[in-house]
Parts: C-alpha cells; sequence; structure tokens
C-alpha cells in the first residue's frame, strides 16, 4: 500500500538542511518512501512568515545560541556524520544556488547538483554566494556549470522558485528544514523521528 507524498523543502543555507538530506536515505531505505526535494528560497519564508534565523532571533542570549550549537554536534556525533563543517562564511545569500536548483531539474542534474552544492556549503566551507565559486564547484562536480548558471537566469526558473516558496507559505511552511507527508507539517531535522513514524503509521 503506497503512502503519503513525502517531501522535503530545503535552502541550502541551512546546515540543519544538510544534516537532514544526509538522514534522508537511510529513512528511505528503512521505509520503502522516497523523499521528493522541494527547493524553497529562506529568505523569501523569512519575510513573508515573519521568521528569523537562530543567529539572529537568539543573538542576545548566548546560552541558547550555545544550546543550538551543542544540540548539532549530538545530532552529527549520532548519525556519524564527520565531513560536515561549519561555513565560515555564513550566513551565504543562497539566491543564485537555489535557482540553480530549480534549473539542475530542468537539466535533470538535480540529485548530483545538490549532493555537490551542499558538500561546497557544509563540507568544504566555499563561499556559495560568488558566482566564480559556485561555477568552480560545480565544474569540480562534472555538471554543466555554465549552463546551469545560464539557466538559473530566465525568468521561468526564477518564477518557479517563487511559486515553490509562495506555495510553502500557504502550506504553513516557516523555515528549513521542513517536511512533509502528506499535509502534515514537521520542521527541524529533529523532528526526522517523527517524519519516520508517520510514514510508517500511513502504511
Amino acid at each position: 500500500m503506497a503512502g503519503p507524498a513525502v517531501e522535503f523543502l530545503f535552502d541550502f543555507g541551512s546546515p540543519n538542511a544538510y544534516l537532514a538530506h544526509k538522514v534522508i536515505p537511510a529513512i528511505e531505505a528503512r521505509t520503502g518512501a522516497r523523499f521528493t526535494y522541494v527547493p524553497v528560497l529562506l529568505g523569501g519564508l523569512f519575510k513573508a512568515t515573519g521568521n528569523r534565523s537562530p543567529m539572529e532571533a537568539f543573538a542576545g542570549i548566548p546560552a541558547k545560541l550555545a544550546y543550538e550549537a551543542l544540540e548539532r554536534d549530538r545530532f552529527v556525533k549520532r548519525h556519524g556524520l564527520t565531513r560536515f563543517a561549519p561555513n565560515p562564511h555564513f550566513p551565504v545569500n543562497t539566491l543564485a544556488i537555489m535557482r540553480g536548483a530549480v534549473a539542475a531539474q530542468t537539466l535533470r542534474v538535480f540529485a548530483p547538483y545538490v549532493e555537490a552544492v551542499f558538500a561546497a556549503m557544509w563540507e568544504e566551507g566555499r563561499k556559495m554566494d560568488d558566482p566564480g565559486v559556485i561555477a568552480q564547484a560545480l565544474a569540480a562536480a562534472k555538471l554543466p556549470a555554465e549552463r546551469l548558471m545560464a539557466l538559473a537566469q530566465e525568468r521561468a526558473i526564477k518564477d518557479e522558485l517563487v511559486a515553490n516558496t509562495s506555495g510553502a507559505v500557504e502550506r504553513g511552511v516557516f523555515g528549513s528544514p521542513s517536511f512533509l507527508v502528506g499535509d502534515a507539517l514537521y520542521f527541524g531535522k529533529d523532528r526526522l523521528d517523527d517524519v519516520e513514524a508517520a510514514i510508517v503509521a500511513s502504511r
């Protein structure tokens, strides 16, 4: 019996989205579900919902920021994500690489694009709002960098990312990573156990 659609709404600028991405394959293997990756623009989500990043929201609460880092480190250790490294350029403007993700879907190179950009952001610490750095990272992954970056500037691609983001807001999404199991929303990497339980329960 097929279960509900399972969606992963993500922006490369979120370290927690990277961490969730690395754990998703194991959930897929255990459940037989397949997550549909939906590129959204985190800045657009924040603007539409009044949300802010933890760095901004908790800037005056150092103990809270320290605890957020502790929880991240626990997650990394629990799942053996030894390649993760904080990006020294954080926060990075992700508009170009999120448009690139939509372009990669059009060119049917989405999966390797996602792997390459997440690795560049959260393993290699690259400044992925610099066009030259983006081009280098894509070329190193043997992706068609020039075609992707040119396509990302086309109106249809820009409009699709806007539509993804506004559609996410309409469904209650306010940040990244977010997950939808059918119409049920789960926010944050720490809800992945609940996402998996919902998938299993639906079957």
